[in-house]
């Protein structure tokens, strides 16, 4: 016999397993027929998965004393877990074997549960899907605890989706317990990505940047640039010599009669854009209007447009929050850019508010660039507070488009693509009201979603009591080159300062260009 695990009894991989910590024999020779499938938690049946995943540990939420699960597909050889406790641990090393084995073929779960004295029963066989094409092997995400008023514990982590391994990247408290609040890559690469944070200096927060780019960081100072007013939601121009960012005013709220009560919106937004090479930090009228709120960018593959959300500004006072706010609903428009130029055409609208009735954010390009995946809820900018936000795609060839199957009745969020366009990765409160989890669904070359799964843990109920949130989830190709002390580093310590650029309704029209003095990017 080979010792794979040992979990309460020991886990085996044998032709007859034996359960040797009580003493009985684990297979079942013979067992009662039950007419429907195991309960199992998390809800790993009917999914389509990577075959690069870690492995689906399970909690069999049926009655019993003794627990055996069989997991076999069309080829390799099978696996066998025996285990007195109902939570099913998979050895990683034959499940790597055996996805890789089966690419694009089923892969089925046979479970049978014993109680004390009792007959096996075995239930109907869960069946679920390998897909051919793998996701990308690294996810970068923020971890956060569900709190309005403090940023005590706050980090970026990074996780080896193929196993549990989990680094993390920068934590808040390295840096004063300031806000690490975006995140962004170029084509899937955290080799090029841009670090938005807020840091407390004095009696204020201030924003900061980290640019990753082929590798190396360097610190962008943006504490005087756009009045010092946050910057977050960024975009990387396909060619990677240009960022596209919002730079915003947010202002949070409260409910009093609902489960999640926090709420946010932006009081003032507007599209500013960073030139990588020659440090400029830059605006245009045509995407920082003053009636207008402006956010959400995001590029076409081509580099020849940028899309964004835009909504109308009714009210005088942007330090309050307006009346019928619950009426701020967000376009869709995109805008022509020639970066040999770098100049700007005219909007137009792709998707309106008024024709959906519902608030239009979080757009992202898929890499083909054929379809479009983003986000509707009644109102608002801030989907991951909104009951009914959902996740939609559009086929930007026909204009069409539609609710994916893979939404829940509790909000969607915070999504992007696979690198190969296969898979995206979301935050949702399906199953935890209040609590952001990561998911990942498969999306065919048709648009087609498949049935989502959550980020699979090492202990299957860890997700059950664990308060903190998972946001922003963003699919990496290959792992952070910057992390820890040397990162934190940078965000406390920005590059020389530069003189502000207006663009928000409170101040005058943006100018059109604008380059400072000297380099902005201090590289290490």
């Amino acid at each position: 016999m080979r010792k794979i695990l040992e979990y309460g009894c020991r886990v085996l991989v044998t032709a007859a397993m034996v359960c040797t910590s009580c003493g009985t024999r684990a297979t079942p020779d013979q067992s009662t027929a039950v007419d429907r499938p195991p309960r199992i938690h998390p809800d790993y049946t009917d999914v389509t998965i990577p075959a690069n995943i870690a492995p689906l540990n399970f909690q069999v939420q049926e009655s019993g004393t003794h627990y055996y699960v069989k997991i076999h597909a069309t080829s390799g050889t099978p696996i066998e877990v025996s285990s007195r406790s109902s939570k099913i641990r998979i050895p990683r090393s034959p499940w790597r074997a055996l996805l890789t084995a089966n690419r694009g073929a089923p892969l089925y779960f046979d479970v049978y549960v014993r109680a004390s004295g009792g007959p096996w029963q075995q239930f109907q066989r869960v069946t679920n899907h390998i897909a051919k094409e793998d996701i990308d092997p690294y996810l970068i995400y923020r971890k956060l605890r569900p709190l309005h008023n403090r940023w005590s514990d706050m980090s970026i982590e990074q996780r080896l989706i193929q196993s549990f391994d989990t680094t993390t990247i920068v934590h808040n408290r390295s840096f004063g317990h300031g806000c690490v609040n975006c995140h962004t890559l170029l084509h899937n690469d955290a080799n090029n990505m841009l670090l938005h944070s807020r840091i407390a200096r004095g009696s204020t927060m201030t924003p900061a940047m980290v640019l990753i780019r082929n590798g190396h960081a360097g610190s962008v100072d943006s504490r005087t640039q756009f009045g010092g007013a946050p910057i977050g939601h960024s975009a990387w121009h396909p060619s990677g010599k240009l960022i596209v960012f919002t730079v915003y005013k947010v202002h949070q709220f409260f409910h009093t009669a609902k489960i999640e009560v926090r709420e946010g919106m932006d009081l003032e937004a507007a599209l500013g854009y960073y030139l990588v090479d020659s440090g400029e930090m830059k605006t245009t009228p045509a995407i920082s209007q003053k009636d207008r709120l402006e956010t959400f960018p995001t590029w076409s593959p081509d580099g020849k447009y940028l899309y964004f959300c835009t909504a109308p500004i009714w009210w005088k006072d942007q330090n309050t929050l307006p009346p019928r706010f619950n009426e701020i609903r967000y376009d869709l428009l995109r805008i022509p850019y020639d970066i040999a130029t770098d100049t700007w055409g005219e909007s137009e609208v792709v998707l309106s508010a008024q024709k959906t009735g519902l608030s239009i954010t979080q757009p992202r390009i898929a890499p083909e660039g054929r379809f479009l995946l983003f986000c509707m809820s009644d109102y608002s900018c801030f989907p991951t507070f909104q009951d009914n936000s959902d996740l939609y795609l559009m086929d930007l060839q026909t204009g069409q488009y539609n609710k994916l199957d893979c939404s829940s009745p509790q909000p969607e969020s915070w999504h992007g693509w696979s690198s190969n366009g296969r898979w995206i990765a979301f935050s949702s409160k399906r199953g935890a009201v209040l609590f952001n989890r990561v998911y990942f669904s498969y999306v065919d070359s048709d648009g087609r979603s498949y049935k989502p799964f959550v980020l699979p843990q090492q202990d299957p109920t860890f997700d059950d009591s664990y308060m903190r949130l998972y946001q922003l989830p963003e699919l990496a190709k290959n792992p952070m080159p910057i992390r820890g002390e040397p990162l934190a580093r940078l965000l406390r310590t920005p590059g020389p300062a530069r003189r502000p650029i207006p663009v928000t309704g409170a101040t005058p029209k943006a100018p059109s260009s604008w380059s400072p003095t000297g380099a902005t990017t201090n590289q290490h």
